[in-house]
């Protein structure tokens, strides 16, 4: 009995592995739903976010995972894989946390303010909320390698932050949001760390 505990223990993925593993999973499913995309009958695209529809709220869990053919989600891909990796380092807790906020403030925002009739998809909203998060953390936490680590990712992908301007054909407002979604994840996960400890020899004010 204890050989197979033993065992079962080190078949175990590490603690530290786990949330790339996370990560690399959701890229999987992108993959996986674009491929199953190629069989006739099944169009997965109409399940984006459609603004101001009932049907359309659920594309704020599922757009994430639908793309424009595989030019639109290798695009996406590698900073997704990238920058969510930086993030991961965290701990799966963070990383989902930070997901699922910019997720949530990228596909509501694009529901209420996207235009009519209009159906939104990729994960480009979180690939912005993600680059934002790793900006805007060292604002908050004033830590010096979370501001290298920033100013690294700036210089890297800082490019894609022209997609916060409108064109034609793209979800800017899904851009937009989820740099927003970004900066609220940063403030949600780190704003404390801006706090003046309080002495315990000094009453607090009433």
């Amino acid at each position: 009995m204890s050989d197979e505990r033993n065992d079962a223990e080190a078949a175990d993925l590490p603690e530290w592995l786990r949330p790339f593993v996370i990560v690399v999973m959701l890229v999987a499913v992108m993959w996986a739903v674009e491929i199953l995309d190629l069989l006739p009958h099944t169009n997965f695209d109409r399940w984006g976010i459609r603004p101001r529809t009932i049907a359309g709220l659920l594309g704020i869990v599922t757009a994430p995972f639908l793309h424009a053919g595989f030019a639109h989600l290798i695009g996406n891909t590698v900073p997704f894989l990238v920058l969510g990796g930086i993030i991961a380092t965290g701990g799966v807790a963070r990383y989902l946390q930070v997901t699922a906020v910019v997720a949530l403030v990228s596909g509501g925002g694009t529901w209420l303010v996207g235009p009519n009739h209009s159906d939104h998809i990729g994960a480009s909203g979180v690939v912005f909320g993600y680059l934002t998060y790793l900006l805007a953390r060292g604002f908050f936490e004033r830590k010096v390698t979370y501001l290298l680590v920033g100013a690294v990712v700036l210089f890297v992908y800082g490019g894609i932050l022209w997609g916060l301007f409108p064109h034609v054909g793209i979800s800017w407002q899904g851009h937009i949001f989820g740099a927003a979604g970004g900066v609220v994840a940063a403030r949600m996960v780190h704003g404390a760390g801006r706090a003046e400890p309080t002495r315990d020899d000094e009453p607090a004010a009433a």
